[in-house]
């Protein structure tokens, strides 16, 4: 499997990824800049996190014109693979490929912290070999990563297994003491309908080297693989 993540001008979690990928997981990863017109045959377009064009609108809200999004929008409609961690996830709701949107947190403050994950639907890439009884450390740190949609969709995307993440306490339960941010109903990712398009405010990619004291991250990102590669073969 061939990834290509995104820099735009702020981003800083670029690096992080591709690393994760590339030496992490081994996988081929290449690095796509912003003004890009080509996606360089990539399998998954891997939008990380940052502060792109300083979120001076609202995160996300100008990356959504950058000219590589055109080609990602495209990508996505042919089934391609696509991933937006914190940043990301903003680009994508602001993108349209996910529903909802990204508010500021309920303190107002930036949150910068480990938090716990519960897999809370089988029904996408990086959720498709997670267990559902195991609560995962990953960290979070954002300004801007407070979920929120209208009723209707929130129903729809429930019914449909859309929302993968949901905070949740060290014992998986789904609490409001869990909540960092104040998400509704403590989401904390999401997949579209067609489930090849996949949002998450928290940074797997910081959770996979021993050296910071936690590989949680593996978890994911190889459940993300190894499901690409069995619908592959």
């Amino acid at each position: 499997m061939k990834f290509g993540v995104v820099t735009f001008p702020g981003s800083n979690c670029d690096q992080d990824m591709i690393l994760a990928l590339r030496e992490g997981m081994g996988c081929e990863t290449v690095s796509l800049w912003h003004k890009d017109t080509s996606l360089q045959g990539v399998d998954m377009v891997v939008l990380p996190g940052g502060f792109s064009y300083g979120d001076y609108l609202r995160s996300g809200a100008i990356a959504r014109f950058s000219p590589i999004m055109g080609e990602v929008v495209k990508h996505a409609a042919r089934g391609g693979y696509v991933l937006g961690v914190c940043n990301g996830f903003q680009i994508l709701t602001e993108s349209g490929l996910l529903p909802g949107a990204l508010l500021h947190n309920e303190s107002y403050t930036f949150v910068g912290k480990n938090v716990y994950l519960k897999a809370v639907s089988p029904l996408s890439p990086i959720t498709a070999g997670l267990s559902e009884t195991r609560a995962y450390k990953i960290p979070i740190a954002h300004g801007e990563g407070r979920y929120h949609a209208d009723a209707e969709t929130l129903q729809s995307i429930n019914d449909n297994g859309q929302v993968i993440f949901r905070y949740c306490d060290a014992d998986t339960a789904i609490t409001d003491a869990a909540n960092p941010n104040g998400s509704t109903q403590n989401i904390a990712g999401i997949v579209n309908k067609t489930r090849n398009v996949m949002g998450m405010m928290p940074h797997p990619e910081r959770a996979m080297d021993s050296n910071l004291g936690n590989t949680d991250g593996f978890a994911l990102i190889e459940s993300m693989i190894g499901h690409m590669v069995s619908l592959a073969k």
